[in-house]
């Protein structure tokens, strides 16, 4: 310090600040990443200069970037998986700014009273980073393409999901909320068709299976006109083993669809292929047929598992 009153005062340097935080938050009220669409190059403001008489600088303005839940932030470079948001409200630093450096106030000595030097703040985190959205569904609906998922989606959900007789009809998950008994409800997601192959890429591999996750029940749609019902569930099972070991601890629950084509001598004949040990419910998307029934059964394992 140097002024007319005093000639050798002692240090008075302030503390820079630190340089802004990027923060994710999680909001209930997005359910895309598109917002960000045009958002690539975040940059978070630098912290200001200590001054003189020991002021601390400015720490730097944060940024929060708002995403839906269920979005999941990781490294480009590694693949590492850094932050995962799942409730409404929930704010985790993703980068950190970098810290302010020390005035020359903090190396004052005994020998040394005035000391002219001082620390340098870090310099910030830089990366490239990947958002990725993952599904927060109640249930999940798996099966080949043209099982007939988005046609039950638009039946028992308000959701309008696009539907054609064609392979890959849903190339991005469709979410319907269903209506149950005294008012009651469960989210239902109807995910983009697996073939044989998903688990390693092919179709749309990994961009459907990751939406099976967070699922905490897997609905099996297997159609009543398959020429063989259990290997199309086997195939199934398959390609969500290959893909990773924790999708088999999932509650499973197996439709047969189109069953309006079928009588009670055909659907014995189908329930005798497939597996025992889950439960299944014939149904008919256009007749109606079983899907009260369906929703009993999906509402009593989800209870199950709240239960456990």
């Amino acid at each position: 310090m140097r002024n007319k009153l005093t000639a050798y005062g002692g240090p008075d340097g302030g503390d820079g600040g630190r340089g802004g935080h990027i923060i994710l938050r999680g909001s209930s009220q997005l359910w895309t990443l598109l917002h960000l669409r045009y958002f690539k190059n975040v940059i978070a403001d630098d912290g200001d200069r200590g001054d003189k008489s020991n002021m601390t600088g400015a720490d730097g303005k944060d940024i929060v970037i708002e995403v839906p839940l269920g979005t999941v932030a990781r490294d480009e470079e590694t693949g590492k998986q850094e932050v995962e948001i799942l409730e409404h409200g929930q704010e985790v630093i993703w980068l950190k700014g970098g810290r302010g450096g020390l005035g020359n106030q903090h190396f004052a000595t005994p020998t040394n009273q005035a000391p002219e030097h001082s620390q340098p703040g870090e310099p910030g985190v830089e990366g490239y980073k990947i958002l990725e959205l993952k599904v927060l569904a109640d249930v999940g609906l798996v099966g080949f393409p043209n099982a007939g998922k988005s046609t039950l989606l638009s039946v028992i959900t308000a959701a309008k999901p696009k539907i054609a007789d064609y392979a890959f009809t849903t190339i991005t998950p469709n979410l319907g909320m269903v209506e149950y008994r005294d008012g009651k409800s469960f989210c239902i997601a109807d995910l983009p068709g697996i073939i044989e192959g998903a688990a390693e890429g092919k179709g749309l591999g990994h961009r459907f299976l990751r939406h099976i996750e967070r699922n905490s029940i897997l609905l099996f749609l297997i159609p009543a006109d398959s020429a063989d019902h259990r290997r199309e569930f086997d195939i199934l099972l398959n390609e969500l083993r290959e893909y990773s070991e924790e999708m088999l601890q999932k509650d499973f629950v197996i439709a047969v669809s189109k069953s309006d084509m079928l009588d009670d001598e055909l659907k014995a004949a189908v329930a005798r292929e497939l597996p025992q040990h889950l439960p299944h419910v014939f149904i008919s998307s256009v007749t109606q047929l079983g899907l009260m029934e369906l929703k009993d059964l999906l509402w009593q394992v989800l209870n199950d598992n709240l239960q456990k």
